[in-house]
């Protein structure tokens, strides 16, 4: 199945005019190796990691191939979302150790990206739990690789952008759950030492995460709402999900803007209750724009995008303090700022978490932006932090070189597999990847 479309990441920028092919079989996945590609799975990238003039998707690749009830294993095809696993496995008493932020994610791109969660600083990320894969390689062979099995290109494809083969499959570690309710504590603070303190004094809990009032000035600058969680072990194991809101239009351009962002957020905040605790659905602690389709509409037709860096511990505060000066100084406007804390890099190559915090902003497009984040990606590398490529669509090649350091070794280990001028993106290229 074959067509020509313009396609875009979640954010809508930028845009490709693509031939959009979707193969029914892995047959026909090889038969298009003759092509230069990327695999796109659902679009849920923000950026231009999964935009090519040739894309081959994975829509068909969305089979349970086992699930292991007894030792907690799923094994999946590449191209089904996390919402078609859970709703396999919660009833049975199983969650993944690691989940992205929206369910409609693949499997494949979670490998991919090697997403990260709410629980990075106790779990690591989703990599860490692949027992196995199987890819095709640029050749058409089909290696079985984990960690024990031709491991280097193990680590160069878990967070490999798509860059290493077409992911075909794979196997997770899952966790076991007695209930699919998350007990959810919130904490307000009300500066960015006291979100931090927080964070730290909470390093035990399961999950963490933080909103953050960017607009807050002076001594309220990065106050918000820590969000602790807890899976409970009361209650029942249902995954009976409905979306309760549609966005059909994209809105107008001039609806976001900082006065009505301030707005927001001075209510959301007043909003919320210091230590309340309760009781919510496991899919609302980690998936609340889920229920919102095409919530992207809400920055209208320009799109947005979502700039997420992390940058290390050391002196973090003042740190953050000066990144938030910046984005005052460049006339960003963050409509949603979400700060989370992470814990030990791992082993996987491109793989974006490091011991630190990381913040992500949704931003709408306009004609300033794209300066600013230029002038923001500096401020972010000469602080020792990197840029999350999952969500990049602007990053220069030279940031990108110097703050992901191991990307000669990714490349090194794409020639030995094949990979070189075979699979390729329009991030890739702007990145300077072969």
């Amino acid at each position: 199945m074959n067509s020509f479309k313009t396609i875009s990441g979640w954010g809508g920028y930028p845009k490709t005019n693509s031939e959009v092919i979707s193969p029914r079989n892995i047959d026909e996945y090889k038969i298009n190796l003759k092509k230069t590609f990327i695999v796109r799975g659902k679009g849920r990238s923000y950026g231009d990691s999964a935009n090519y003039k040739t894309v081959l998707q994975t829509s068909f690749l969305d089979k349970i191939i086992h699930f292991d009830k007894i030792n907690g294993l799923i094994t999946c095809e590449a191209g089904i979302t996390i919402k078609k696993i859970l709703e396999n496995i919660v009833p049975s008493g199983w969650f993944i150790p690691v989940s992205p932020g929206t369910s409609f994610a693949t499997l494949g791109g979670s490998i991919a990206s090697d997403v990260h969660g709410k629980n990075h600083h106790r779990s690591g990320s989703f990599g860490e739990h692949v027992k196995d894969i199987k890819i095709m390689l640029g050749n058409g062979n089909i290696e079985n690789i984990s960690t024990e099995n031709n491991s280097d290109l193990f680590y160069a494809t878990c967070g490999g952008m798509g860059l290493t083969g077409v992911i075909l499959s794979a196997t997770i570690k899952l966790i076991s759950i007695k209930s699919s309710q998350i007990i959810q504590t919130e904490l307000k603070s009300k500066s960015l030492e006291d979100t931090c303190s927080i964070f730290e004094e909470n390093d035990k809990a399961q999950y963490s995460v933080a909103w953050l009032d960017c607009f807050a000035k002076e001594k309220s600058i990065g106050k918000g709402i820590i969000t602790l969680g807890e899976h409970s072990e009361k209650g029942n194991l249902n995954f009976n999900i409905k979306r309760k809101v549609n966005i059909s239009k994209n809105f107008p351009s001039f609806v976001l803007n900082k006065y009505s962002i301030s707005i927001f957020n001075k209510l959301y905040y007043a909003y919320h209750k210091n230590n309340r605790k309760r009781l919510v659905h496991l899919f609302d602690y980690f998936y609340p724009l889920d229920k919102i389709n095409n919530w992207n509409r809400l920055y209208g037709k320009n799109g947005f995008i979502q700039y997420q860096f992390v940058i290390p511990n050391d002196q973090i505060v003042n740190n953050l303090k000066l990144i938030f000066k910046k984005i005052s100084e460049f006339g960003i406007s963050p409509f949603l700022s979400v700060l989370k804390k992470f814990g030990k890099q791992n082993d996987n190559l491109l793989s974006f978490p490091m011991s630190g915090y990381t913040l992500a902003m949704d931003i709408k497009i306009d004609k300033k932006l794209f300066k600013s984040i230029e002038e923001l990606d500096k401020v972010v590398a000469n602080l020792g932090g990197r840029i999350y490529l999952t969500k990049d669509s602007l990053m220069k090649e030279e940031i990108f070189k110097n703050s992901y350091t191991k990307w000669k070794q990714f490349e090194k280990i794409r020639e030995k597999y094949g990979a070189i001028n075979r699979f390729r993106s329009d991030q890739s290229l702007r990145l300077g990847l072969k």
